[in-house]
């Protein structure tokens, strides 16, 4: 990790960039995935399953028949706590629904709002490196809670082309209704246009690397919505002398471990803190099976010095961190004054690890500083909000004159007229 010492407010800019993938080359590639597919269907997308999740097959899509083949596999307490995950996330995601109110904004005029499912979603499941069955918890019980007719799962197969038993247990216990070995820019391109078999859907869900970013990126320019942009994943966390630096640099690790273009930032007030973090996260490092890409991570990844807490905070919300844990005396002035962040996590026995797998907090979240504009997956991202109103003869006498000036100073004179033509008929 760069170690970096009360870096200015000019300076901070440039120690808070992101690694990124040259923008052009990756746009182009994007492109031609999405050409390709688009024109050849599932021969197309065959191709690239084959080029660039290294499977040959004569069917991406999963047959029901097979989702189950594999639970034995699965160790008996792996099955009890996703099912133990599920209930919580789904506690949690359900609170979030809310019941129609009618609101009678003047006497006669009522005005209420109805929700509805989006019809067809699309999850993307990522497993290049790891099979993420809990984002399938994540993403298909608010789909599911919100009664979307069809999630569609895309996620890449392993190296004999199958689904890992996890991902396929758990889409069958959250309500996905078809599953799709493809992964990377091909998975989301299928999903944007359709093919002969994997449905064309409305929204498409799901974090993945900086060529999943792109390619969600390019279905929005198709017309398909994306939930946000979930990239790289990264951590920031923010410790003092009362955070443990064991468990500040485990934090950190288990960030770092998700992928080379990870990134993670401790930011720290005092030199001792840095150097006890600094030996953790060197003598941890060597204890992962995954050192390899941890490190490759953490070559990305700042430990920052900062003594000021309001220059603390300022780094917060500007760095707009996906993850953020607070592991200081202060952690409430820092919760009050902070604007940017997708998700937090307070305390010292309050791990991230604990919203990306059981809380019931959703862990798609935003990244790459997103969370400046965007809120990470909720039940709100699975639906349409659709407004009503209802006018009696009363209250259109009530509203009427209101919006007949407002029209008339629009120089709209046909809006004016619908008012005017019912007001008039007696």
């Amino acid at each position: 990790m760069q170690i970096i010492i009360e870096p200015s407010v000019a300076e901070r800019k440039q120690v808070f960039v992101r690694p990124q993938l040259e923008a052009k080359s990756l746009e182009q590639l994007v492109n031609k995935v999405f050409d390709d597919i688009k024109a050849g269907g599932d021969k197309a997308l065959l191709h690239y399953v084959e080029q660039y999740d290294k499977v040959k097959t004569t069917g991406a899509l999963v047959p029901v028949t097979e989702w189950s083949g594999n639970f034995d596999a699965l160790p008996e307490a792996l099955r009890l706590a996703i099912l133990r995950a599920k209930e919580n996330i789904e506690c949690f995601h359900r609170a979030q629904v809310m019941p129609v109110t009618s609101i009678e904004t003047m006497p006669g005029v009522t005005c209420w709002q109805e929700v509805r499912p989006i019809e067809r979603v699309g999850i993307y499941i990522p497993g290049g490196t790891a099979p993420l069955f809990s984002t399938v918890l994540m993403l298909a019980i608010p789909a599911y809670i919100a009664g979307c007719r069809e999630i569609v799962l895309c996620t890449p197969p392993g190296r004999e082309g199958k689904i890992h038993p996890a991902i396929l247990f758990a889409a069958s216990v959250c309500g996905v209704t078809k599953i799709v070995a493809a992964g990377g820019i091909q998975a989301i391109a299928a999903m944007t246009y359709g093919t002969e078999s994997v449905p064309r859907v409305d929204k498409i869900f799901g974090p993945g690397n900086q060529y999943v970013v792109a390619a969600k990126q390019a279905a929005l320019r198709e017309g398909i919505a994306v939930d946000l942009p979930a990239g790289p994943s990264e951590v920031m966390v923010v410790a003092d002398d009362t955070a443990v630096p064991a468990f500040v640099a485990a934090d950190l690790l288990s960030q770092a471990e998700h992928g080379a273009d990870s990134q993670v930032i401790c930011l720290v007030n005092n030199e001792r803190t840095l150097n006890r973090v600094l030996e953790e996260v060197a003598l941890q490092l060597e204890q992962l099976p995954r050192k390899a890409i941890a490190q490759a991570a953490l070559d990305n990844s700042k430990l920052i010095l900062l003594a000021d807490r309001d220059s603390l905070l300022e780094s917060i919300n500007q760095y707009a961190p996906e993850h953020l844990i607070l592991c200081t005396r202060d952690n409430n002035f820092y919760r009050k004054g902070l604007t940017n962040a997708g998700s937090v996590f307070m305390g010292n026995y309050t791990p991230e690890s604990a919203g990306d797998y059981a809380s019931g907090t959703n862990h798609t979240l935003p990244t790459n500083g997103y969370a400046r504009a965007y809120s990470g997956v909720n039940m709100d991202a699975f639906v349409k909000k659709i407004t009503f109103q209802e006018i009696t003869q009363t209250g259109l006498q009530h509203i009427g004159p209101i919006i007949e000036t407002m029209a008339i100073a629009e120089q709209l004179d046909g809006h004016a007229n619908a008012i005017t033509i019912r007001l008039n008929n007696k």
